[in-house]
């Protein structure tokens, strides 16, 4: 039996391309409020002052 409708199945169509810019910024906003809070900046400043305790020289 012939189908009547083929698609190109090679790219996103529209609703793909709304469905992953909406999770894409989901993401995004997620890892802004990891990186603005409390807790997240202490410990980037915990790791920053290990580094010169860490190298060789």
């Amino acid at each position: 039996m012939k189908k009547l409708f083929t698609r190109d199945e090679r790219g996103m169509s529209t609703s793909e391309y709304a469905v992953g810019t909406v999770g894409a910024c989901t993401i995004g906003g997620v890892l802004v409020k990891i990186g603005q809070s409390e807790w997240f900046g202490d410990l980037v400043r915990e790791l920053l002052d290990k580094i010169p305790s860490i190298l060789p020289f």
